[in-house]
């Protein structure tokens, strides 16, 4: 078997030292012939930096390279184009200053290995000068490749002082492209997000955002077809180490690392996530584990917005487009740092529609958890022993032992954390029970104190309702919690499936009071 590119973000030494490489050539080629400018937005660790890193190679004429590969008899090797490219994933940041002192640094650098002097003392004259010269110096134009071009706006949303100065080093500095263009064959930016004011997407009229087009929907990330195609000996050793057969090894690499789309039709795997799952053997959140959105979670625990990574949300094609990130919205935000993906498209009135959701389970489990952990500071590491301890006490009607383990999660909520409102009780329970696996019906999320949820287990189903009052007698909560579920029979359309239990969760302040009842 082929070594696994695990953390290789270099296209020369991954075929240098033949590791396995899963053939994107196809859809280079297509997007170098269509045009000249062009942004990708895709979430962390999605293969950016590979692709860079690939595009490098076929404008710098390095035919060697992709032997056996799409674009090796298709593309003419003999251009060769100079090429700069940046990577601030590379550069230091973290103060404006020291951004200013990185780009000058890059840029005489380039300079120097080039033997070309610059007169200016300005960084972005330095860049205007540097595109030009090596244009005159070489006889062909000049291909820039910008991989995380956003990266020192969004490492400081929670600093907007640092992150606003930043803003305008970088709209001095990309302004230089639009004035360069007689100088510039090509140019190609990747970032997770699109932000307004920074010169890129105001000055460069004619830059083609290809983050959603259906062409391009698999530059990044696996197929279905490619996994199965590449990854034949590796899915064959992880079924046998699993015990599992191929096609059940399968749908289970499918629900926990698939599910991303950016078009609501091509459906990709996550490549990081799925190549440490080859290369371990072990099902495990290896993405999310890699950077813990605690600015998110605090974003949407401050808004209470928990519904967001809850149910499908619907959104228009305005969603996507260039946010200020200042106020940036919970949706965008999601959607580009790969908590959220498209999963449908259609035609409304001729305009886009889209439903978005949370791609798989990986991210599913791993951030319902860490919102838990947020709104409740139950350590994060012992969530999941406490949802198998509560899943096991209501396949057993074990409602003492409910109560303790709910009384645990309470009891590490701060006391100045501790709002004596419905909203937060219903958000902190919204998210215990998606985490347990109850189906949260959607139409009852808006209905602040109200939880219509079903927990379906073969065999059994459990209809739950949860009712808080800061002030109310606790017995009589739970009265009104089980003769809610009754009165409205939420329970019936599932009496032919098997036993089904009837679940009621009363709350009052940090006290609480469960109740177990099988119905026929």
């Amino acid at each position: 078997m082929k070594y696994l590119p695990i953390g290789i973000q270099s296209f020369e030494k991954l075929r240098e030292r033949n590791y396995l490489y899963v053939d994107k050539t196809k859809e280079i080629y297509d997007l170098i012939a269509a045009g000249d400018i062009y942004f990708l937005s895709r979430p962390r660790r999605f293969g950016k930096s590979l692709l860079i890193s690939t595009m490098d190679a076929i404008f710098s004429g390095r035919k060697d390279l992709f032997e056996g590969l799409y674009i090796y008899d298709k593309w003419d090797w003999t251009e060769q184009y100079p090429v700069i490219r940046l990577d601030f994933g590379g550069l230091t940041f973290k103060t404006p200053k020291m951004l200013a002192n990185s780009l000058s640094y890059f840029v005489n650098k380039i300079a120097s290995e080039n033997s070309i002097i610059l007169r200016s003392t300005e960084t972005p004259t330095q860049f205007a000068e540097l595109i030009e010269q090596l244009h005159i110096s070489t006889g062909q134009k000049v291909v820039v490749l910008v991989d995380e071009y956003d990266k020192p706006i969004t490492d400081h949303l929670l600093n907007p002082e640092v992150m606003n100065e930043n803003k305008d080093t970088l709209h001095d500095f990309y302004q230089v492209l639009k004035a360069s263009d007689d100088h510039i064959r090509f140019i190609f930016l990747t970032g997770v997000s699109k932000f307004a004011g920074v010169s890129v997407f105001s000055a460069l009229n004619n830059l083609n955002d290809i983050s959603l087009k259906w062409r391009y929907a698999s530059i990044c990330g696996y197929t279905q077809a490619e996994l199965e195609s590449n990854f034949t000996e590796y899915i064959d050793e992880a079924a046998l180490h699993n015990s599992m057969s191929g096609e059940e090894l399968l749908n289970e690499i499918r629900k926990n690392y698939n599910g991303y789309s950016w078009d609501g039709s091509v459906s990709v795997y996550n490549p990081f996530s799925t190549l440490l799952f080859f290369s371990n053997g072990e099902f495990a959140n290896y993405w999310f584990s890699t950077g813990t959105p605690t600015f998110l979670v605090e974003l949407l625990k401050k808004r209470n917005k928990v519904e967001f990574v809850l149910e499908p949300i619907q959104a228009t094609s305005s969603t996507f487009e260039s946010y200020d990130p200042v106020n940036i919205g919970e949706i965008p935000l999601l959607f580009q740092t790969g908590y959220l993906t498209i999963k449908q498209k259609e035609l409304i009135f001729g305009q886009p529609q889209y439903t978005l959701g949370v791609p798989n389970e990986e991210v599913r489990k791993s951030f319902l958890a860490s919102l838990l952990n947020g709104y409740s500071s139950y350590p994060a590491g012992q969530i999941p022993t406490l949802m198998q301890q509560l899943q096991k006490q209501i396949c057993a009607g074990d409602t003492s032992g409910m109560e303790r383990n709910l009384r645990m999660l309470l009891a590490h909520i701060p006391n100045i954390l501790h709002i004596e409102k419905e909203a937060y009780y219903h958000s902190l329970f919204l998210l215990l029970m998606k985490l347990l696996g109850f189906d949260i019906q959607g139409e009852l999320l808006t209905n602040i104190g109200r939880i219509d949820a079903v927990w379906r287990q073969p065999g059994l189903t459990v209809v739950a309702e949860v009712k808080y009052h800061a002030e109310k007698d606790i017995e009589s909560l739970l009265d009104d919690a089980m003769k809610q579920i009754r009165d409205r029979r939420y329970y019936e359309a599932f009496l032919a499936d098997g036993k089904v239990t009837l679940m009621g969760i009363a709350f009052s302040g940090k006290e609480v009071r469960c109740r177990l009842e099988s119905v026929s």
